[in-house]
């Protein structure tokens, strides 16, 4: 059983990602500084952010939850890092870096996803539903 989100390798991966983010923007014009480049690291922040509370939330659902912002704001920074390509702030290199690390951070949360709602449906198959009403079965 793991003690802290900081064991999952997942969070621990979306946290370099996020830390490249920042030393990548670094280089951006002065003019995308609350911009492109402002708009990036908040959403290199959120996933590892969302992944840690989501982790700290009471049931599984609501950590599903959280797990399902912090895809969607990875697919907000591979779209941010594409008009970074386009507008010629970072070199090719450093995008397929970026981009190879986003990725294995995107497959991680999409596999913890089905295996914790895997788990739920298992879960529910074991135990009976309560049903909505006490008073009203």
């Amino acid at each position: 059983m793991l003690k802290s989100f900081k064991e999952l390798a997942v969070w621990q991966k979306s946290y370099e990602l996020c830390l490249e983010i920042y030393k990548l923007t670094k280089i951006f014009p002065d003019d995308e500084k609350y911009g492109l480049t402002s708009q990036m690291r908040r959403s290199a922040v959120s996933v590892p952010s969302n992944i840690a509370e989501g982790y700290g939330r009471k049931t599984t659902l609501e950590y599903i939850h959280s797990l399902y912002i912090a895809y969607g704001s990875i697919c907000e920074l591979e779209t941010q890092i594409l008009l970074s390509i386009d507008l010629d702030y970072i070199t090719p290199g450093k995008a397929i870096e970026a981009r190879d690390r986003l990725s294995e951070v995107e497959r991680m949360i999409k596999a913890l996803i089905k295996s914790l709602e895997n788990k739920g449906i298992m879960d529910s198959k074991k135990m009976p539903r309560e049903p909505l009403d006490p008073l009203n079965p």
